[in-house]
């Protein structure tokens, strides 16, 4: 079965009132959070001060516009000896940091086995650095306000906790020589994100793989997809754009896609020599 979200369903969904700050388990979480706050006599200031935030943050939580980190999450019930009550809301709290069209896939990535990546727009998330993770959010159309903006770059930043898994997961990437050379943000930035593609390729279980512009033969030109193998349950894969959002289950879809796969693969530079084009790209910035 392939589970399809078009625009119309995928616009739907992202206007259910869940699904906005300020609204759903976040307001929840936040009233919760302001209850047991002032039951403990604490002032906004001083409450924050104890968790090494400012007053301003711990009001945007309260209030339901800023989503909280687990971090700050475990903390402030610890100060306010909550119990539990407040981390018990943890895991929901951690679904609703991401875009609603991208949550099942969000999950599906933090369980995964092996996770394989064929990139042609923009370097994938799970490489990401906060600037290039900014610059890309900052030039959505329509516009995003400060506050989704900050929440979304903590999301995507918040998945490379995937690398330190154990046991690791296998995470293969494939990218487009063109997306190495697009200087969303600005050069610093993009040397930035070459650096840490540079440092996450070298890890034991990734694999970094770039297409060169001049290889006349790419299986990809249907363009990007994601292979997701949970660690119990069959290969899935996640298609997105433009606000759409596709997760295949059928398997002979996904076995097609995985084919593709790894034809992309066996067409891209190696690894090694994925590493040394990576370099020489970051020296000519």
């Amino acid at each position: 079965m392939t589970e399809v979200r078009d625009e119309e369903t995928a616009a739907r969904r992202q206007q259910r009132p869940e699904d906005e700050p300020g609204t759903g388990v976040v307001t929840a979480f936040g009233r919760q959070l302001k209850l047991l706050r002032t039951r403990a006599g604490l002032e906004r200031a001083e409450f924050g001060k104890r968790l090494g935030y400012s007053a301003d943050t711990v009001a945007s939580i309260e209030q339901g516009r800023r989503i909280p980190q687990p971090q700050f999450i475990e903390k402030a019930d610890e100060v306010l000896g909550a119990g539990g009550v407040l981390t018990a809301l943890k895991e929901e709290v951690g679904k609703a940091q991401y875009p609603a069209f991208f949550r099942d896939a969000a999950r599906l990535e933090a369980d995964a086995h092996e996770l394989f990546l064929y990139a042609v727009q923009a370097v994938p998330g799970l490489l990401q650095t906060e600037e290039y993770t900014r610059a890309l959010l900052a030039m959505r159309r329509p516009l995003l306000d400060e506050d989704t903006i900050e929440q979304r770059v903590s999301a995507r930043l918040s998945r490379q906790e995937t690398f330190a898994r154990w046991p690791a997961p296998l995470v293969s990437f494939v990218i487009e020589e063109a997306v190495l050379r697009k200087p969303f943000g600005g050069k610093p930035v993009l040397r930035g994100v070459l650096e840490n593609i540079l440092l996450i390729g070298r890890r034991r279980n990734v694999e970094v793989q770039v297409m060169p512009n001049d290889h006349e033969d790419n299986a990809g030109v249907d363009g990007p997809f994601t292979l997701i193998t949970p660690k119990r349950g069959e290969q899935i894969s996640y298609l997105e754009v433009q606000g759409r959002s596709i997760l295949v289950t059928d398997r002979d879809e996904v076995r097609s896609l995985s084919a593709r796969y790894g034809i992309i693969r066996s067409q891209a530079l190696t690894p090694r020599e994925s590493l040394g084009f990576v370099e020489k790209v970051l020296g000519e910035l």
